[in-house]
């Protein structure tokens, strides 16, 4: 599943979700690279 992560203020990522992390940011992967941040929230349709 694709998620959106947010890393400081002007920078997002998007990739794969790997796992939550225990201070409610998430890992998602890149290629080979993984990278933590603040998930961006789901917006309703």
């Amino acid at each position: 599943m694709l998620r959106t992560i947010v890393i400081g203020n002007y920078i997002s990522v998007q990739g794969t979700f790997v796992r939550k992390l225990p201070d409610g940011k998430i890992l998602v992967r890149v290629g080979d690279r993984e990278f933590a941040g603040k998930p961006v929230p789901n917006k309703a349709a």
